[in-house]
């Protein structure tokens, strides 16, 4: 995404599955690549990468999506089922859109709450 470009935003989106779950994919390992790019495609989104990772997450997904609504859909019906207990987003942002927005705030000033 460059400036001028598409209307659409990255996002980086982190999940974490149930234990049945795991216990469900340790018997009979999946790669969740394909249904979650057919997921993300019903709503104009596109998955660009999926790992698993150790922490408090067990995997994080980078998606590019037309916009928040669609990519809300996608998170909906991807958490549905009941086998991930918990999600995180992340906006991201690229260096064009964050000069930009240090641009803007350049001119911006703002009065912080006093104690009188």
């Amino acid at each position: 995404m460059t400036r001028g470009g598409p209307s659409h935003g990255s996002l980086h989106a982190q999940f974490a599955y149930t234990p049945e779950a795991w216990a469900a994919l340790s018997k009979n390992p999946v790669d969740r690549r394909e249904g979650l790019s057919q997921l993300l495609e019903k709503v104009g989104a596109k998955l660009i990468a999926l790992y698993y990772c150790f922490g408090e997450y067990d995997g994080v997904a980078v998606v590019e999506a037309p916009d928040n609504s669609s990519y809300t859909a996608a998170i909906l019906g991807a958490i549905a089922p009941g086998h991930v207990k918990t999600t995180k987003t992340t906006v991201l942002l690229t260096v064009e859109e964050t000069m930009e927005a240090m641009r803007k705030a350049g001119g911006l000033s703002y009065q912080a709450p006093s104690g009188r």
